[in-house]
């Protein structure tokens, strides 16, 4: 596995949104990363059955999104754009549906390139379909094959990135948000994420060289982002949550140790500090993504996104358009603003305006600021071994949330403080030893199967 010691970036005037140090390029000329912000459009169906009967259904609606797309982009001259594609589980369980709808999506974009210029790449994001009762295990059996065929099928339909939010440890993590448990936090994320990712992301890296496609990267959306969803509906604390999103850095690294090589997924967060450590380039969802949910990190998103996404819309009617539609015009203007603004000069400014204008009243923006985050990456990959570094970022980021409020850059409620105290006292009491602090939290996990993950 790659390691990864020390930061990508040294200068902060450098971790800027458009520019990677290790940008994608495409052949049809697209460099993610490579001075421009690229729009990434995600899309879902309406409300519906997916069934053998309903598949007509499904590839018209696919076709009414990407025709409308293709020619708005060619109507608002954008440079280039991604379509990702988040297969819904029954596509991903039946991988022929998968597969027909990523081959629809990329005939279409290819017919408008060859006929009008417009540049437009795809992202394939299987379903992780590795829930419920019927998992025999994690690696092996008919959920482990059904996605992997699903990957390869798409890949060699023409997908130019693949992707996918695993969900090693999830069952564990659920639990440790419903009572704020950072220590079960840390066990999902560092134990069982990291190796379910090193198994997943092996064999993605796998098929994306057979397929000559690129294995981009992971998103800790259902980890970081349900802690976040819950923390706005005051179910547990804003810093609780903050410190899980700087967790899943240290989780979603795995996919480039293994051999990702970027654009990091959108709904992953924590891409932030997946670039600061790594310099690829990242996708980064924020105010566009207020299809799919809300959330207080709207403006600080885009400091350092690469790609700018809208997490995933209904192909749904609006008084503008189909809504898909209305969320491209919605990221190819903010991307216009934002290459305008590297164009002028004023890049940095822009930058520096989306995290300020977040970062102070949310916890949970404050530790995604690029130099808050720069900052704490620079720690973390001093510390070897995922659980380590798991702890350490815990640790950091509960120090700086503090810090912050101490130095009046961060609001905090009383409740918060008394939060971010217990919570720093708790994870510097965890082990060091990574076998120590196993044995001292598996058995309290009630949804935990050692077997599935050959424990």
């Amino acid at each position: 596995m790659k390691q990864f010691n020390s930061t990508a970036y040294d200068n902060l005037s450098n971790f800027v949104f458009g520019n990677a140090l290790h940008p994608i390029q495409l052949a049809n000329g697209m460099s993610i990363g490579g001075g421009l912000v690229y729009p990434e459009i995600n899309f879902t169906l309406p409300t519906m059955l997916i069934t053998k009967d309903t598949m007509p259904e499904v590839i018209n609606n696919y076709k009414e999104i990407l025709e409308a797309i293709c020619t708005r982009a060619r109507e608002l001259q954008v440079p280039g754009f991604v379509a990702e594609i988040e297969t819904l589980p029954p596509m991903t369980e039946t991988p022929a549906w998968g597969i027909e709808v990523c081959k629809t999506v990329v005939d279409i974009i290819k017919e408008h390139e060859a006929k009008h210029g417009i540049k437009g790449a795809v992202r394939i994001t299987p379903n992780d379909i590795r829930e419920g009762n019927g998992l025999e295990h994690m690696w092996r059996g008919w959920h482990w094959e059904q996605m992997m065929k699903t990957f390869e099928g798409c890949a060699n339909a023409g997908a130019d990135f693949l992707a996918i939010e695993t969900v090693g440890g999830k069952e564990v993590h659920d639990e440790a948000i419903m009572y704020c448990d950072i220590a079960k936090s840390i066990f999902a994320l560092s134990v069982l994420g990291c190796a379910d990712m090193n198994k997943t992301w092996t064999e993605i890296v796998n098929i994306a060289n057979k397929t000559n496609t690129i294995a981009s990267g992971d998103t800790a959306c259902g980890f970081g982002n349900t802690a976040m969803v819950m923390a706005e509906k005051n179910y547990i604390p804003k810093v609780f949550a903050a410190t899980v999103r700087v967790i899943t850095g240290v989780r979603s690294l795995v996919a480039l140790e293994c051999g990702a090589k970027g654009p990091h997924k959108d709904c992953g967060y924590e891409g932030v500090y997946i670039k600061a450590i790594t310099g690829t380039p990242i996708a980064m969802e924020g105010r566009t993504a207020a299809c799919a949910h809300l959330s207080p990190i709207g403006n600080i998103a885009a400091c350092v996104a690469d790609l700018w996404s809208n997490e995933s819309v209904q192909n749904i009617h609006l008084l503008g358009g189909i809504a898909p539609l209305v969320s491209f015009e919605q990221l190819a203007y903010d991307c216009r603003l934002m290459n305008t603004a590297t164009e002028k000069g004023q890049a940095l400014m822009l930058r520096d305006i989306h995290a300020d204008s977040d970062s102070r009243l949310n916890p949970q923006a404050y530790v995604l600021r690029p130099d808050v985050a720069l900052d704490i990456s620079k720690e973390i990959v001093k510390v070897h071994g995922h659980y380590p570094r798991a702890k350490k970022a815990a640790e950091l980021a509960l120090a700086y949330m503090k810090t912050g409020y101490e130095n009046g850059e961060l609001e905090l409620s009383d409740r918060e403080q008394t939060w971010l105290e217990k919570l720093a006292e708790t994870v510097d009491d965890l082990p060091n030893d990574v076998e120590a602090f196993i044995a001292e939290v598996k058995d309290e996990c009630e949804k935990f199967d050692p077997k599935k993950y050959d424990m």
